[in-house]
């Protein structure tokens, strides 16, 4: 099990019912939800300001996104439906539809990755959004359920594990787990009135930066994960 060090922190939007997030070209992008309040933005890291905000319909609870060339796609809970954005605009492009509930989404350079709450990860055609494959996350022969917001990391995948301060590490190519971070600890009690539970990976490739935060959490942290020998 890894720990982590906190390297530093930033403000972050209270409000924000943070479902996905996204770091690309010195900004976040970030997905909301709760029906009525479920939103894109874009964010400036440093200081938390949303410096673009679509909302959607509020029969959506809009879930994780993913940012594709030059378009955002977004996941919905329940409604079975996803939406494709022009990712400067945030102007809405097209709809498309999977089976099941949508939790989080990435991608890997050649396909999106999505989660839905249970131990599978499913992988879609980015162009035609249809799904082309699944693994089963296993911690040896143990499946892990409850997967959601999800990032690429140097090759490996990230997930936070709904209702846990955990984020479980594994193969994109088997779903063996390769290991857990343990965040325990890092929203001060002080600040934790209010928020919800830990969701919500980023990572810089360029800088090697890979932030945290949750729902309806005042911070986001970017932290560096410790190995324990």
């Amino acid at each position: 099990m890894s720990t982590y060090e906190v390297v530093k922190s930033y403000p972050h939007d209270r409000a924000a019912f943070t479902q996905g997030l996204v770091y690309l070209d010195g900004v976040f992008y970030e997905g909301t939800g709760l029906n009525g309040q479920s939103s894109i933005r874009k964010v400036k890291v440093e200081t938390g300001e949303v410096l673009q905000q679509r909302q959607i319909d509020e029969k959506y609870f809009g879930e994780g996104i993913a940012v594709w060339g030059n378009t955002l796609v977004q996941l919905t809970w329940q409604s079975e439906t996803g939406f494709v954005y022009e990712r400067e605009s945030f102007k809405p492009l097209r709809t498309f539809s999977y089976k099941g509930e949508g939790w989080g989404l990435t991608h890997d350079g050649t396909r999106l990755i999505m989660s839905d709450g249970s131990a599978n990860i499913r992988f879609l055609d980015p162009e035609s959004l249809k799904e082309t494959g699944r693994i089963t996350v296993r911690d040896g022969a143990m499946p892990i359920g409850n997967l959601n917001e999800l990032e690429v990391v140097k090759g490996e995948l990230f997930a936070n594990v709904y209702m846990t301060d955990r984020i479980v590490r594994f193969s994109p190519k088997t779903g063996q787990v390769t290991g857990w971070i343990d965040l325990t600890g890092l929203l001060p009690p002080r600040e934790k009135v209010g928020a919800d539970v830990l969701n919500g990976i980023a990572y810089d490739a360029a800088g090697d930066r890979l932030f945290v935060t949750g729902k309806l959490w005042p911070r986001v942290f970017e932290i560096r994960v410790v190995t324990h020998k």
